[in-house]
């Protein structure tokens, strides 16, 4: 009796640390998008970044797709979200309504006048924090630009530990073009900030042709 008790035991405890296993090596990933001005009419160049995401996380693996609004701490802002089943021929079919909701979002999409990426990082690692997966990313694809409206307060540490942080498609603005250094100081910032914020690397991507797998972390 002792002996099968032993075993159910022992069976047990590989099943859980064979669920724990699993987790370790998922990935999570939080993709921001900025629909602020201009800006906005990049949905093109980010619906090609979601589907190379779609083609590359396996099942287990889970995915957000949020918009960079005015104020982006809400789920409201969420335009889509899914853990994918185990099973492969269910995550397919996960990964195609996915993409049916985005090409939805990206006919609708209109302008916002302010650009919240603080509030959205702030939303983004809460739902990574949940997926509990040990590799989370969130994907700005921005540029970088922060305006926030009267009323909106960001000017206060944020936690992102553990969590990489790509900065894609950050394009130059007219000032940009101007002066250079107000592009680099702002990289420059954005980098120490979720340094600071306990963010586990800045990687910035502008050549997304030719160095999209840059986007996921290595398992």
């Amino acid at each position: 009796m002792k002996r099968i008790l032993l075993v159910c035991m022992l069976f047990v405890s590989t099943l859980l640390s064979s669920c724990g296993d699993n987790r370790v090596h998922s990935q999570a990933v939080y993709m921001l998008v900025d629909t602020s001005g201009t800006y906005a009419q990049e949905m093109g160049k980010a619906a090609k970044i979601i589907n190379y995401l779609l083609a590359t996380l396996n099942p287990g693996d889970s995915l957000a797709v949020a918009k960079v609004e005015t104020r982006s701490f809400t789920e409201k802002d969420i335009v889509a979200k899914v853990t994918f089943d185990k099973r492969p021929s269910q995550a397919t079919i996960q990964k195609r309504a996915f993409k049916s909701k985005i090409e939805e979002f990206s006919k609708e999409i209109k302008g916002s006048a302010f650009t919240d990426i603080t509030g959205g990082l702030i939303q983004g690692a809460e739902y990574l924090n949940e997926t509990k997966a040990g590799n989370r990313t969130i994907v700005i694809f921005s540029d970088m630009q922060e305006e926030l409206g009267k009323g909106t307060v960001r000017d206060f540490p944020i936690k992102l530990d553990g969590i990489r942080i790509v900065a894609l498609n950050v394009t130059k603005l007219n000032t940009d073009n101007a002066d250079p250094r107000i592009y680099l100081d702002r990289l420059a910032r954005w980098e120490e900030r979720v340094r600071k914020a306990g963010a586990t690397d800045w990687v910035m991507v502008n050549d997304l042709e030719n160095n999209m797998e840059s986007i996921l972390s290595t398992r």
